[in-house]
């Protein structure tokens, strides 16, 4: 992992299980301002997203051209924090334990599908209980978080762009049911050692838009504003963060997204 990902993944995790400082449902954190808004990051005061129901988690089979993480029998595709992977399956679930699950491939721009869910009966309060990410590149977390009748600041509900974006609607299905994720990434692009575009993504929870094309403000950062390195790799792994709880994935596949008229 190189310095950059250690950097975003240690500011994330030390909200993993461990209370930093002030945040929280209704709480103003005196963190920094994010741009273009009257909000701090992590701004309890913040709006909370509307509420919609869905019929829960989308399962799409993964298509003939994806690269399949995880398909309920093995990890192969994946390390723990660089050495072999331990988290845990069984009865083709994989369930989260300490360390970071980090795939052996890099992507940049991609397409993930994934479904995660909260075991049911839980104790889940605010950020505590039910907790993971998605980490794109290890550097751009999207978050998972069972929202369902759960309040905490809007920029770590499910789906945000986390510490800096809620999503436009609150898609998360009851505790206990299978959520899905589709995910569509690009990552920033610099030219002549500048930032020319930042990254943005798409994601769609349980059949819902909660962000469309949306802009990161640089990689995820903890009770920090978000901002871009002088340099950026082209690709980076996928992430999946261990936050002190055991949340449960299944049917993890990615497609990087090629350019217009290429030949197969």
């Amino acid at each position: 992992m190189n310095t950059m990902r250690r950097m975003a993944m240690a500011g994330c995790l030390l909200a993993g299980g461990v209370a930093m400082g002030a945040e929280g449902f209704g709480i103003k954190p005196g963190t920094p301002e994010l741009p273009g808004t009257p909000w701090q990051v992590h701004d309890g005061t913040r709006p909370q997203p509307r509420v919609v129901e869905t019929g829960g988690a989308v399962s799409v089979k993964a298509p003939g051209d994806a690269k399949v993480l995880f398909d309920g029998s093995s990890l192969d595709a994946w390390t723990t924090d660089g050495k072999p992977a331990s988290w845990l399956v069984k009865d083709g679930i994989l369930t989260a334990a300490p360390g970071t699950l980090i795939s052996k491939d890099e992507f940049g721009p991609v397409q993930v599908h994934i479904e995660w869910r909260v075991p049911a009966g839980r104790k889940v309060d605010g950020q505590g209980g039910g907790n993971s990410g998605i980490f794109l590149m290890g550097l751009y977390e999207v978050q998972i978080l069972q929202s369902n009748g759960n309040k905490t600041y809007p920029d770590g509900t499910a789906g945000a762009l986390y510490g800096q974006t809620p999503p436009l609607v609150n898609a998360t299905a009851p505790q206990g049911e299978w959520q899905s994720y589709e995910i569509l990434f690009h990552p920033p692009v610099y030219k002549d050692g500048k930032l020319a575009e930042p990254a943005w993504v798409t994601v769609i929870q349980n059949g819902v838009v909660l962000h469309h094309a949306r802009k990161f403000l640089g990689p995820t950062k903890f009770r920090q504003l978000a901002t871009y390195p002088d340099q950026h790799p082209e690709k980076g792994p996928l992430h999946l963060q261990w936050h002190g709880d055991p949340i449960e994935f299944r049917n993890i596949w990615v497609r990087p997204i090629g350019g217009y008229d290429e030949e197969g």
